[in-house]
């Protein structure tokens, strides 16, 4: 049987932010660089930032994510391949994707990311969490309206990390998923 445990992952809008969830007891922190996050409305990190924040969360033995979960058009890949391969050498823990596009990318040019599977991507059962372990997925966030018992049935089918979001904004939806 898997061990168990539980992470309190906060997120961090701004550096002030990312520090205040560290120093108050935060496991792991996720924030969003200057492109390839849908968090627009924050400040969000520049790429100093970027690698200071990462240097302060491993300073304190906790753990760093990076979200690149755009649902990109064609244009919105230029970049990324450099952007990856900066994050994987700063020694970001994982990003967090949705799209299958940036998913391969990533493992393809920045091999030493984790990769976590964003709630953008409606996870919401244990047949999905299995495809994305076999694709290279070490971590999947769960659809929000996913069930206590739907987490369990997930777990008990797949070994893999299963993120849940206790608290927190509502997203939005994209295309024909209307919220």
């Amino acid at each position: 049987m898997a061990e168990h445990f539980m992470e309190l992952l906060c997120p961090a809008g701004n550096m002030d932010k990312l520090k205040m969830a560290i120093r108050y007891g935060a496991d792991a922190v996720y924030c969003a660089g200057k492109r390839f996050g849908l968090r627009a409305g924050n400040s969000n990190f520049s790429d100093e930032e970027l690698r200071e924040a990462v240097e302060f969360v491993h300073a304190h033995g906790k753990k760093i994510h990076v979200t690149c979960n755009i649902i990109p058009h064609n244009e919105d890949f230029e970049g990324l391949e450099d952007y990856l391969k900066f994050l994987e050498s700063i020694g970001v823990d994982a990003i967090i994707v949705a799209d299958m596009g940036i998913f391969s990318l990533a493992k393809r040019v920045a091999p030493g990311l984790e990769l976590h599977v964003s709630t953008q991507a409606s996870t919401t059962n244990w047949h999905t969490v299995q495809m994305w372990k076999e694709l290279g997925a070490t971590r999947v966030v769960a659809a929000r309206e996913v069930s206590l018992a739907d987490l369990k049935e997930m777990k008990d089918h797949v070994d893999i990390e299963i993120e849940s979001f206790v608290h927190g904004s509502m997203c939005i939806s994209y295309s024909g998923r209307c919220l």
